[in-house]
């Protein structure tokens, strides 16, 4: 019969090296055998390299604190925007669900909007009284039977006037009027006086009485010709119904090209003499607009 207590004799790694820790080998000649294999131990760049490895986005083997496991830089990055944005969604909702939330808030910037353009408006006053919003309108100020031909004198010459309301202009009659001019003058004063204001496009035949050195005009060009300075890049004239004037674009502001028989409008345009004539230069504030180019339905 066989015996069923079995005695294991396996040794675990640990015991054996510490059983054979005292123990000494010695060859044939009784002298002790030292193991000359060399033992291998890192550099320090090797250490510096491990230690970049491990914090490589790509090598993170277990989560911490500051990263998700098995998970790459990118892969958290668009992980938590995720998350950020849920969360921004779900405050939205919460303060969205108020009662009336969006109407006061309407509310408050609309009043805002206009009393900060209120405070702008009385500051733009000192310079132009015209404007300013405590300033009564001068309509007001008329009978029936002259505000009545005011407004169609303003009907008129909205007509005329690119960029002007037929309120605005209306404005302007009734202020001359009320300053003490008849309204046929007050229409030709007015008349002149918004059709060479600033930022509004000017007859080229009124350049010459126009005190200010930037203007803006309209017309078709009619003429190019070659420059012998490498500085021009394009001169030549331009018209309109009330006159003609020369143009020059010079290199260095990079201005855009036109061609003869082109409408073109010049915003911005430096006015020059040259000779006794008046002249305009494009510049590197200026713009040129060619409404006609790009028509493929004609």
């Amino acid at each position: 019969m066989k015996n069923s207590n079995v005695t294991s004799n396996e040794v675990s790694v640990d015991e054996q090296a510490f059983e054979n820790a005292d123990e000494v080998t010695v060859d044939e000649d009784g002298f002790e055998v030292v193991d000359e294999t060399p033992e291998f131990r890192p550099s320090v760049q090797m250490e510096i390299q491990a230690k970049v490895d491990s914090n490589h986005p790509d090598a993170r083997l277990e989560a911490a604190r500051d990263h998700i496991y098995g998970k790459t830089l990118v892969q958290e990055e668009r992980i938590q925007g995720r998350e950020a944005e849920l969360a921004s969604i779900s405050a939205k909702a919460v303060f969205g669900s108020q009662e009336g939330r969006e109407e006061r808030t309407r509310e408050i910037v609309v009043e805002q909007t206009g009393a900060r353009r209120v405070e702008f408006l009385k500051r733009a006053g000192c310079v132009n009284p015209m404007i300013h919003p405590e300033r009564a309108d001068p309509r007001e100020m008329l009978p029936p039977e002259q505000l009545g031909a005011v407004n169609r004198e303003a009907m008129r010459l909205a007509e005329k006037l690119k960029g002007w309301s037929r309120a605005a202009i209306g404005r302007h009659l009734a202020e001359a009027v009320v300053g003490g001019l008849d309204l046929t003058s007050a229409v030709v004063g007015t008349f002149e006086k918004l059709q060479t204001a600033p930022g509004v496009v000017v007859p080229i035949g009124k350049l010459e009485s126009i005190s200010r050195e930037e203007v803006s005009i309209e017309g078709r060009v009619v003429q190019l010709w070659d420059s012998s300075s490498p500085v021009i890049a394009q001169v030549g004239l331009i018209e309109d119904e009330s006159g003609r004037t020369k143009f020059t674009s010079f290199v260095r502001s990079n201005p855009k090209s036109v061609q003869e028989g082109e409408q073109v409008c010049i915003h911005g345009a430096a006015k020059s003499w040259y000779q006794g004539r008046v002249s305009v230069a494009v510049t590197g504030w200026s713009t040129i607009h060619t409404p006609e180019r790009g028509r493929w339905w004609e």
